[in-house]
């Protein structure tokens, strides 16, 4: 009976299938060729569009001395919040221009750390000035572009990458130097800078080894449903609303006639987080991480160093970082047989980085999140003196003409 069931029933409804599907196909084949032919011109259109935007790498180098709080990188974060490119559907659907992205970038190369901002040159002066402003002693240069000599090959070198995603909804903020007090302006030797963490392990590296870390940011806009149509709602905002009242609902009892309970002081930091977070310059945001190693130093270490390095940005009774996978590598052996993906996969994250790109194909990242102007300066700052890694290079802190007395 069973058998027969297989004969007549799953086969019979198998043939019925196929054929409405091939009968219909005057219907759905012109609709999905047309979707794919326009996805095609889009990503061509765009490619174009981008290429005749340009691109220019700075590299900002510190004094000895920066007595200034991550406050002042906060304010400089407010020239990456470029709405232009996608004002209207004509901007979006026929010239396929996008939102200008930019691209903060911390790198180790054999120990030696940098910082970069990567920019289009046209606000390339806005960025310059912005910084001068709020750090007088820094140096600012437009330099080559460190990753290009860089390719994966097999035979040399081990390339390990991934993105980076929140634990919870983007409303929920990261641990930000607000919570480590150095929105007060404290002592050198009582500042606890998070970034310090990350400075000193890539600090640690030696040559052969290289951290690339990646974090590209846009201005956050409102969603839409279809990209003719206009904006609709904005998630980030919306969701942190609704969290807010989440939690306030709790302290409402089920019977009415008995008093509500007051909020616990974690639910109060937890509603006050929320509220200060709704009350910045929220960003798009991706996080790309690289571990470049020459093969025969490759350190599996190096890796849990890397991950561990974006812990201290983490709370349990709010947000945090952890990694996605899947970007270098498989879990089980059948996923990957011949280990052809795996060799793709790496070549291909490299890639994505040299691009900068993370929002838009053919490197749409995995995970993208919002994060607002504090989280950004706390993960991307000038540290200062409490930084003291050997390998972290500054520049002479002050700089002044000569006295107008010297014997002639």
């Amino acid at each position: 009976m069973f058998s027969g069931f297989l004969d007549f029933g799953i086969f019979d409804s198998l043939q019925i299938a196929f054929n409405i599907v091939y009968q219909s196909a005057f219907i759905w084949l012109p609709i999905v060729t047309g979707i794919a032919i326009f996805n095609m011109w889009v990503s061509y259109r765009r490619g174009v569009y981008w290429a005749g935007l340009g691109s220019v790498l700075l590299e900002i180098k510190l004094p000895k001395e920066i007595f200034k709080s991550p406050v002042a990188m906060e304010v400089i974060m407010g020239v990456f919040s470029q709405a232009g490119g996608e004002q209207t559907w004509i901007e979006r659907m026929w010239k396929c221009s996008t939102r200008d992205w930019f691209s903060l970038e911390l790198v180790s190369e054999g120990g030696k750390i940098r910082f970069f901002v990567w920019t289009r040159p046209k606000y390339k002066n806005a960025i310059e000035s912005q910084i001068y402003s709020q750090y007088p002693g820094i140096e600012i240069y437009e330099v080559e572009d460190y990753t290009l000599p860089v390719s994966y090959n097999k035979e040399k070198n081990v390339v390990w990458g991934c993105e980076w995603k929140l634990k919870k909804a983007d409303a929920y903020p990261i641990k930000t130097y607000v919570d480590y007090g150095l929105d007060k302006d404290p002592k050198e030797e009582f500042k606890i800078d998070p970034l310090s963490t990350m400075i000193e392990f890539m600090g640690s590296l030696t040559e052969g080894h290289r951290v690339w870390i990646q974090i590209i940011v846009r201005s956050h806009t409102k969603n839409r449903r279809w990209e003719v149509f206009s904006e609709q709602d904005d998630s980030w905002k919306d969701n942190s609303d609704k969290e807010i009242k989440k939690i306030i609902e709790k302290f409402r009892p089920e019977d009415k006639e008995k008093q509500s309970r007051q909020a616990t002081e974690g639910e109060k930091d937890v509603i006050s987080a929320l509220e200060r977070s709704l009350s910045k310059t929220p960003f798009d945001v991706g996080i790309r991480s690289l571990y470049i190693a020459e093969k025969d130093k490759f350190n599996g270490s190096n890796i849990g160093g890397m991950l561990g390095s974006f812990k201290q940005y983490s709370s349990p009774a709010l947000n945090g970082f952890s990694p996605t996978g899947g970007l270098t590598g498989f879990n089980y052996p059948w996923q990957d047989f011949r280990g052809k993906t795996r060799e793709f996969l790496k070549k291909h994250v490299l890639e994505a980085y040299k691009s900068r790109q993370i929002f838009y194909p053919p490197y749409k990242g995995k995970a993208t999140f919002v994060l607002n102007s504090e989280e950004l300066a706390t993960i991307f700052h000038f540290p200062g003196q409490t930084v003291t890694t050997p390998t972290f290079e500054r520049i002479p802190s002050k700089k002044s003409e000569a006295p107008a007395n010297l014997p002639t």
